[in-house]
């Protein structure tokens, strides 16, 4: 007869039930009881990453890139615990399903101020405000980790369960008795949300039937509606403009897609949203104002899966609460076919005009190798199924306007938290969900230094279990936190502060080949198309160190006079790359009315 399950063999078969099969997390005797039943259930895998931080992002990720329904991390008590918390903030703010299972201190030292004691229950009460609870009794456990997962799901957030660590070795109770006072709970998933309600949609429908130049915002919400949001946009005539969550909704290639909005949008995407009388918004709550249409411009239109999320970036006329797919598809058959093409010749202006603009960029002058040259080469050698990572940083800026993603590709970052060291968590979960797929992160010197170099430590342990070896790190090493030098510019009017933004200079390519890995040192442009073709064929996991040119501006779509003003005030203070931002903005944005202010005295 086999032995009774403790708790923690419980915990671990009820999330099973769940779906949950891997687990990434750091060990500790706090949560020693989990990992010591990850070992034996069948069907679960753990992932043991350098630092728990790690293991809230991948656990984010894991999901983003589909490899679970649910995704899960697993960390020691006090500190462990604590360092889990920013990744976990990704999950809550990109709104994915993920459960935490926080060790504890044992419970009959609780309350006594012991070694690694946290109120873990009112530190995680924010990032797993919808359910946040602590097991007090192994009864609990069915029902607890019932409604972890239920939460979880139905609300598409963060969940946490603090668990102290001599409650894990008990006795299991898989079966409460139904008595008062306890719960038998199910382990069943909620269906999902279908289409929104039908009168909505005939409201909807004679909104959009009203427009004549009709856009599109599409976000992380529209993922799985490509072929409807497609065939909506081809009967309305619209253009569409992507937040960076959704980048890989629609096809870049698409002449009617402008690609990123927002700061690190297009042109086109700006002009798509200026000259619009009615806009439809698919799954995003991108929140700059200032690159929605302007106040009482157009009607607007919004779908999402959450009716809590909607009306609050621009004033919406009809609201639709339902799954993006299946609402787009009721509203398709009420919607009136285009005739006039006029609209969408506009667009397809603007979108080769910012793409002429975007290549001339790549070949403009620069003391340094030019990263948007780097990135533009990898783009051309991208597998078909290649799924995309990046940091955050002057890489998000790149990856937005540079990157041509394609269909079958998958790509994210850290949207909304907008994190920096989350890009080679992302890269490894996406690894782990789908192994026999390559893999290429774009991440900075900045985010290198804070996660990257200790998680290619991971990559190292675990590259030769992978199906297909291929996992790709572009570094853009320019010993500067670039994007917070270009906000110091832009947004204070001031010079950067070389003692707070420049960084250690150090040798990822050589790092990685101590690990055993593939290093690749590009520093020159014509050796970009050369480094590639081998780090992308390399028989190993391989890091790109290119040495790229700090000072190469990151213009917004459409530079503000304060901007223009606040960059030329630092070269006034003495920023000698200021001029060349200042100039290469109002080229593309601004235009004359820019230059009249610009060559007005500075006060």
């Amino acid at each position: 007869m086999a032995d009774p399950k403790n708790v923690a063999e419980h915990i671990v078969e009820r999330l099973g039930a769940w779906g949950a099969r891997r687990f990434y997390g750091y060990p500790g005797d706090g949560i020693g009881g989990v990992i010591a039943a990850l070992r034996t259930a069948p069907g679960t895998e753990f992932i043991q990453v350098r630092h728990e931080e790690t293991a809230g992002f991948a656990a984010c990720a894991d999901v983003k890139y589909g490899g679970s329904e649910l995704g899960c991390c697993a960390v020691t008590s006090g500190p462990g615990a604590v360092h889990a918390l920013n990744g976990l903030y990704d999950a809550k703010l990109d709104h994915q399903p993920v459960v935490a299972l926080l060790g504890h201190t044992a419970s009959t030292a609780l309350g006594g101020g012991y070694y690694q004691e946290i109120d873990l229950t009112n530190l995680f009460k924010d990032v797993a405000g919808d359910f946040c609870e602590q097991l007090v009794e192994p009864s609990q456990v069915r029902h607890l980790v019932d409604r972890a997962c239920r939460t979880a799901l139905a609300h598409r957030t963060v969940t946490a369960l603090v668990l102290p660590s001599d409650l894990l070795e008990r006795e299991a109770v898989p079966e409460p008795p139904a008595e008062h006072g306890y719960y038998r709970t199910s382990a069943v998933p909620s269906t999902p949300v279908g289409a929104a309600d039908p009168r909505g949609i005939a409201q909807a429908a004679d909104v959009l039937n009203a427009g004549e130049k009709v856009a599109i915002l599409a976000g992380a919400g529209a993922h799985g509606a490509t072929d409807a949001l497609t065939a909506v946009a081809d009967r309305l005539g619209a253009g569409a403009a992507k937040a960076l969550l959704g980048k890989t909704v629609l096809d870049d290639a698409l002449p009617w897609v402008t690609g990123p909005i927002g700061l690190l949008g297009s042109t086109a995407s700006w002009h798509l949203m200026r000259e619009c009388d009615t806009l439809l918004i698919v799954g995003s709550n991108m929140p700059y104002t200032e690159f929605y249409p302007a106040p009482g411009q157009a009607r607007a239109v919004q779908i999402d899966v959450d009716g809590a999320r909607c009306g609050l970036r621009y004033e919406t006329e009809v609201n639709l609460v339902g799954d993006a797919r299946a609402t787009l598809e009721a509203l398709l058959p009420q919607l009136d076919e285009r005739a006039d093409g006029t609209w969408r010749e506009h667009i397809g202006k603007w979108t080769r005009r910012w793409e002429s603009y975007s290549e001339k960029r790549v070949d403009a002058d620069t003391s340094g190798l030019n990263p948007e040259l780097v990135v533009r080469e990898l783009s051309r050698r991208l597998p078909g199924d290649v799924m995309v990572a990046a940091d955050c940083g002057t890489a998000t800026s790149w990856y937005a306007r540079d990157l041509e993603m394609r269909p079958g590709m998958l790509g994210s970052l850290s949207g909304t938290l907008l994190s920096m060291g989350g890009g080679l968590p992302y890269a490894l979960a996406a690894k782990f969900a789908h192994p026999e797929r390559p893999v290429v992160a774009l991440v900075g010197d900045g985010a290198m230094q804070m996660n990257g170099v200790n998680e290619l430590i991971t990559v190292a342990k675990y590259w030769r279990e992978w199906a297909d070896p291929r996992f790709t790190v572009l570094v853009l090493a320019n010993d500067d936190l670039s994007y917070v030098t270009w906000e110091t510019r832009a947004m204070l009017g001031d010079k950067p502060y070389p003692e707070a933004q420049h960084l250690p200079e150090v040798p990822y390519a050589r790092w990685a080949e101590l690990l055993g890995l593939s290093g690749h040192e590009l520093a020159d442009a014509d050796q970009a198309g050369p480094v590639w073709d081998a780090a992308l064929h390399a028989d190993r996991p391989a890091v790109v160190d290119a040495r790229v040119d700090p000072a190469v501006p990151l213009v917004p779509p459409h530079v503000t006079v304060s901007q223009a003003l606040n960059t030329a005030r630092s070269q006034v203070k003495g920023d000698p790359d200021a001029l060349r931002i200042i100039a290469d903005g109002v080229r593309e944005t601004i235009g004359a009315k820019a230059r009249s202010v610009l060559s007005a005295p500075l006060d």
